[in-house]
């Protein structure tokens, strides 16, 4: 009888201990954003309607159709005047940037992103123990984040990462890395760059559908502060929920479809082939499909799955099927959507049956700073905390798309109410606005005159440069 209870006592203390491991492994895996900053660039870097019409009639490879192709995109992409551009781009040295321009670029993002984010959160660089930054398109050596730890002379225990190639997507991915060093790191503090270098990535061809890059992207970026550290919990701005990944690489369609190429000519850029909406839309789904069961209540996943099921449909086969959609509002109560495109938006926004206000955020972020790739999120988030949004106790689904191809997400929990207007201090009054129609829609609505087509181009180039500038 002793030996028995000995056995039972051993037993009950083994489970005890077991399901204390279990709870303090969850607590530490706990991942808070503390404080997040996007750069703004100067006003000398403006790309307003006269801008981009010189950029554009600078490209000596284009004829009528690509002129028509270019200004269309541009009027139809949903951005407005006030996007930013790199500095090469605007001093007209786009067809030969330099190493330096790279590097000057992305020395511009950090030290304003970097520098306002030290300054508002009070964390030291010499605090950091995990330093991750993702540009896709730009990997010198040293690394970008060993300049980043040149520059802030951060600790030599430091861990770092350089990503790159991982697309617009690559923000999400980041922070993932975080998530699962944390597990290992306690006590923790992680800062996560992302921007994108645009500059020495201009293309310079004719291939429409390497045209179109340059058409939406735009300067810009972010820089973010993490910590494990449970007794920061009141401070943190945000707490991560859960993040899902999904890629669909071992698809030559999905590899394929969002690819850095040259063309004929010899010109560098990116392709967007045809297939990328119907690729979009797989990964968006298989990834939905594994994340809304783990944030949707369960009333809901019933409602969704007893009409879809094939006993339900057997008998009720003389009923009209009615189209049952999944309500995202009853686990999420605001939606980060990527601001790529005008199209896309919508896309995703009919998609998952979201009203204006929900894609309010990333329409707005796309007309005022562009698609600034992999930090277009928190412009999207930024907007959302200036307009005073975020209430605490609130759910954010993130979703980001990119080359790969990769459809990622992420919930985050909002800790306290957040109203700080960060990058858009000087213009949230202005929105949402009203009439967000690109400046160009009215001056270069004669370009569709099929008529021109017996004009000489030089003509159309002329009458293009007299309505503009």
């Amino acid at each position: 009888m002793g030996i028995f209870m000995v056995v039972c006592l051993l037993s009950l203390f083994y489970s005890f201990f077991c399901i204390w491991k279990l709870i303090l492994q969850r607590r530490d895996q706990c991942c808070y954003l503390l404080g997040y900053e996007c750069y703004k660039a100067t006003e000398d870097r403006k790309l307003g309607v006269e801008a981009c019409v010189n950029i554009i009639l600078r490209n000596r490879n284009l004829g009528l159709e690509e002129y028509r192709y270019l200004l269309k995109s541009m009027v139809n992409s949903g951005l407005g005047g006030e996007t930013y551009g790199p500095k090469n781009i605007i001093a007209a040295r786009e067809e030969s940037p330099s190493l330096s321009d790279a590097i000057s670029e992305m020395d511009d993002v950090f030290s304003s992103a970097l520098d306002k984010l030290f300054a508002k959160t009070g964390v030291s660089p010499s605090d950091i123990d995990i330093l991750v930054v993702n540009v896709s398109l730009f990997s010198p050596a040293p690394s970008l984040t060993a300049r980043i730890i040149n520059r802030y002379k951060m600790r030599e225990d430091v861990k770092a990462f350089n990503l790159s190639g991982m697309g617009c997507s690559a923000s999400i991915v980041a922070i993932d890395l975080v998530k699962h060093l944390f597990k290992t790191n306690k006590n923790a503090y992680a800062v996560v760059v992302s921007t994108e270098s645009i500059g020495p990535n201009w293309y310079s061809g004719k291939e429409q559908p390497m045209m179109l890059t340059n058409c939406l992207y735009r300067s810009g970026g972010c820089s973010m502060l993490f910590t494990n550290k449970a007794a920061l919990k009141d401070s943190a701005l945000l707490k991560l929920k859960c993040i899902l990944r999904t890629h669909l690489g071992s698809s030559n369609e999905a590899y394929g479809c969002s690819i850095q190429v040259e063309d004929d000519h010899g010109h560098r850029g990116f392709r967007l082939t045809k297939h990328i909406k119907a690729v979009a839309t797989q990964a968006l789904t298989i990834n939905l499909q594994t994340l809304l069961p783990r944030i949707l209540p369960l009333r809901e996943l019933l409602r969704y799955a007893i009409p879809t099921h094939p006993f339900y449909k057997t008998i009720n086969g003389n009923i009209e099927e009615k189209k049952v959609r999944l309500n995202l509002k009853t686990g999420v109560d605001h939606f980060g959507i990527p601001p790529t495109e005008r199209a896309v938006i919508d896309g995703i926004g009919k998609s998952l049956g979201l009203s204006d206000y929900d894609l309010e955020p990333a329409r707005t972020a796309l007309h005022r700073f562009g698609n600034t790739s992999t930090g277009g999120l928190w412009y999207v988030l930024g907007y959302m905390e200036a307009k005073k949004r975020l209430k605490k106790g609130d759910k954010i689904l993130m979703i980001s798309f990119g080359a790969g191809y990769e459809c990622n997400s992420c919930v985050w929990e909002v800790m306290s109410n957040l109203e700080d207007e960060n990058v858009w201090k000087d213009c949230i009054h202005s929105y949402p606005a009203k009439y967000t129609v690109n400046p160009l829609a009215e001056k270069c609505s004669w370009l569709n005159d099929e008529r021109l087509s017996f004009v000489k181009f030089d003509d159309v180039k002329h009458n293009l440069q007299q309505q503009i500038l």
